[in-house]
This record gives C-alpha cells, sequence and structure tokens, in this order.
C-alpha cells in the first residue's frame, strides 16, 4: 500500500542519539521546519540545553534521558512521547557508538556493549514504534546504518557487524508490515564518513587517535535525507556518494575491493595524533555531555552530496546536472557503478573505452574527490556508458575506466562540456594533465576474465 506522511511541520519527531554529530543536527534540522520534538540521548545536561534552545527559537521539545540498549528506556520513550503531544509520526533510530581496534586486541566485552546500543537500541526503537505508530494511523521508522552495513572495513570490525545486523532487521521488519499493509514506512539510511564527534567519543584500542578515511561529509548531509525520509516514503539511501561507491564495489567485486581498502584503511585510520583523552573516558561506557555536531576531521569536508540529492530527487537534481554540463565521469575511491557485459568482436564494431588517470595536486586530493562525487550523479543516469569503474589507486592518484557501445558514444562523451568543466578545473586540482587513453574492448558476454584491451 502507498504510505502517506505528514508535512514535517505536523509531525511529532523521536530523535535518539539526539545530544550529538547526525542526531543532533537532525534535532536541530527538524525544529526549524516546525517538527514537535522528542529528544533522546543518555547525556541529559546537554540534552537539557538542547530543549531550551529549541525553545527559545519557538520550537516544541521535551527531552527523555534513556539509554537505549536498555529496553524499557526506550518504552520510557515512546509513553512520554505521547504523554506529551499525544502521538508519534516519525521514530528516527540514530543513537550509535563506535569501537576501534583490531578483532583480535578489541575486548568481547566492549563488544557486546557496542552490540546492545547499535543493533539492540534499533531493535528496541523500532518494535516500539510500530506499536505507537499502529495505534496512531501510521507514519515513518528511519534506521540509521552506515555504509558499513554494506561491506566490513578493518579497524572497525565490531562496528560493522552491529550496522550489518541492523540492515537485515530493518529489511525484515519492512517486508512484514508490507505483508500486513500497515501504513508505516521503513528506511535505512546509509552514511559514509561523516565529520562528527564519533571518533572522539569512540572507545579507541589503536595507538593513536583515529580519524575518517576520505570522502568526509558534513553531517547536515545525512539529517536531509533523513527528514526527507520522514515526509517521502524512501526504502535506502546512501548518504554521501562515497557510502554508494563502497557498496557498489562489495556487491560487484567483493574479492576485488579487499587490497585496495586494506591499503587505504588500515595506514589511513590512525591519526598519528595522540589520543585526545583518556581511554576511560569513552563514550562506549558513559555519556559524553558534549553538544556538538561537528569532530575535529583537518581535511576538505564535503558541505552536500549531489550524488544524495539526486537519488532522493532524480528528476530535479538530473535537470540541475544536465544544466551546469555534468556529463563526463566520476571517480570515487572504489567502484561506483554497476557493470555490464557487452558482446562484439576486435574491430570497428567493438565496444570503445576510455581509461583516465588523474594526478592530485598535493593537499587537493579531496576537491578532486568532491568534484568528482557530483559528475556522479549524472554517470549513473547515462545508459551507454557501461561498466564504469572508480579507483582512488592512492592518496593522490584517480583512475577512471569507461566502456561506451561505439565510437559516436565515446567521442560525445569526450567533446561535451563535461569535459570542459574537468579542462576548466583540472588547472587548479590536477598535478599535471589528465592522462586519456583510448581503447578498443573485447568482452565475451557470460565469460569472466576473457577480456581483450588495446590502446588505439
Amino acid at each position: 500500500m502507498t504510505v502517506k506522511l505528514k508535512p514535517l511541520a505536523e509531525q511529532v519527531v523521536v530523535i535518539t542519539g539526539a545530544s550529538s554529530g547526525i542526531g543532533l543536527t537532525t534535532a536541530r534540522m527538524a525544529a526549524e521546519r516546525g517538527a514537535k520534538l522528542v529528544l533522546a540521548a543518555r547525556s541529559e545536561g546537554a540534552l537539557r540545553a538542547l530543549v531550551e534552545e529549541v525553545r527559545g527559537k519557538g520550537g516544541q521539545a521535551i527531552h527523555v534521558a534513556a539509554d537505549v540498549g536498555r529496553e524499557e528506556d526506550v518504552r520510557r520513550i515512546g509513553k512520554e512521547a505521547e504523554a506529551a503531544f499525544g502521538r508519534v509520526d516519525t521514530w528516527v533510530n540514530n543513537a550509535g557508538i563506535g569501537l576501534y581496534g583490531r578483532l583480535e586486541e578489541t575486548p568481547i566485552d566492549d563488544m557486546r556493549k557496542q552490540m546492545e546500543t547499535n543493533y539492540w537500541g534499533q531493535v528496541y526503537g523500532s518494535l516500539e514504534a510500530v506499536k505507537l505508530l499502529r495505534r496512531h494511523g501510521g507514519g515513518a521508522i528511519i534506521n540509521v546504518a552506515s555504509e558499513v552495513s554494506e561491506r566490513g572495513i578493518p579497524l572497525q570490525g565490531s562496528y560493522c557487524a552491529t550496522k550489518h545486523a541492523v540492515k537485515g532487521f530493518t529489511e525484515a521488519l519492512r517486508m512484514e508490515l508490507e505483508w500486513d499493509e500497515a501504513p508505516i514506512s521503513v528506511t535505512l539510511v546509509k552514511p559514509g564518513q561523516i565529520d562528527t564527534p564519533f571518533p572522539v567519543n569512540a572507545k579507541n584500542h589503536l595507538a593513536s587517535e583515529p580519524h575518517h578515511v576520505p570522502p568526509v561529509y558534513a553531517p547536515a548531509v545525512v539529517a536531509d535525507a533523513i527528514l526527507h525520509a520522514a515526509v517521502k516514503p524512501v526504502r535506502d539511501v546512501y548518504a554521501g556518494g562515497g557510502a554508494k561507491g563502497m557498496a557498489t564495489m562489495a556487491h560487484v567485486a567483493p574479492g576485488g575491493i579487499d587490497r585496495p581498502m586494506e591499503k587505504v584503511v588500515i595506514p589511513g585510520t590512525p591519526s598519528g595524533r595522540p589520543p585526545s583523552r583518556p581511554m576511560e573516558q569513552n563514550g562506549l561506557d558513559h555519556p559524553t555531555e558534549r553538544l556538538e555536531e561537528r569532530g575535529n576531521y583537518e581535511g576538505h569536508v564535503m558541505r552536500t552530496s549531489l550524488y544524495t540529492k539526486a537519488a532522493l530527487n532524480p528528476l530535479p537534481a538530473a535537470a540541475a546536472l544536465v544544466g551546469t554540463g555534468l556529463a563526463l565521469f566520476a571517480a570515487r575511491k572504489f567502484l561506483p557503478h554497476l557493470p555490464a557485459r557487452i558482446g562484439g568482436s576486435a574491430g570497428p564494431a567493438a565496444a570503445k573505452a576510455l581509461h583516465i588517470t588523474l594526478e592530485a595536486r598535493p593537499g587537493k586530493e579531496d576537491e578532486v574527490a568532491a568534484l568528482l562525487d557530483g559528475i556522479l550523479a549524472e554517470v549513473e543516469r547515462e545508459p551507454g556508458t557501461r561498466p564504469w569503474f572508480g579507483l582512488r589507486r592512492d592518496g593522490s592518484t584517480f583512475e577512471i575506466f569507461e566502456a561506451f557501445p561505439d565510437e559516436a558514444g565515446r567521442e560525445a562523451h569526450l567533446t561535451g562540456k563535461g569535459a570542459a568543466l574537468l579542462i576548466e578545473r583540472s588547472n587548479a586540482l590536477l598535478a599535471k594533465p589528465a592522462r586519456i587513453d583510448r581503447l578498443d574492448v573485447l568482452m565475451r558476454k557470460g565469460a569472466s576474465g576473457n577480456s581483450v584491451a588495446s590502446p588505439e
């Protein structure tokens, strides 16, 4: 059945993990748009300050000090929401905590505690929300997972396991509610690397303080996706093109991503800085009481994701991208596009391809990634560009492979406005001109590993 959701200004919204990072950003944005808020977290002092802030700007909000790893606390969130506002329209399960370290060196007790918050907290919240939404005529459940719901990464193995579990639970819940024809939308939001206090608040078993591996996005990218899902049913959405890229590679070439990921993530996660606080002052074991949206990431932080905007608003976003001529290609750390097999034989009828190498100027690596992230949304709408692979070979080198059904398609790609835009930006971002190799490619349909590529 089609689920109809209310405008945000008419909603009562529950947000867990509301005192920090994504939850705090979402709460502030929802308040600005007129929602009545039920804000939950362990950090009661921070929540009180947030409620005062919302009310001071004319909004309506209450706080509930709660540990979502305790089922009775989650039930109390629902009871206090009904007592204050009479109903719940959207429930956002956002609370979560990080845990860094090699799996062999991470205490099992820490893993269990993390699972209580990250997984069981979402289970308790979702089931409480279902009960309330059935009672009050429907609404939305929004579970915040991660790009690592789709692909595990080293040094955060326990965290990955919790988010894999959240994905499985959310998908099963969605199908059961659809079978019942319940008027409840269930959305899974999968953020990429987000500049929040997550690395600082995490319990850390590494030798130095952890930090994010780029590309890194602002928390507003995720909050926008969450609030979109509160008013328009969405099955799932990646917050950030980098998250989409990693997930696609995980599905298309899971073995091929292992080595590149090891080389990027294992040396890239430790910052080299000493831990900013003693081990015992971690967010896994204690509330942080810090009302902070942003973290301490020192690199470039992308304030928006054109990929996510396009995914949520396909027609307006596509029109905007066409209008700016973004029609050439995009590259991510890994593979952000689905491949397709192309039949044919060597010679004029062979598929045509491009292999492009970009070398970023020192200090411009994240800006190159940001530029290519925006272009990705348009490339995904080009059915003639198959397959498409993007690889961030190392910190500064990007490689792209694109295939086209014929010469006309390839040349149109090279002479379009998107190519002109890339050339315009290249002087500022690239250490040397992009290398573009034209290739003839033979791909046998149904046979893996039987590809022939020859430079023209």
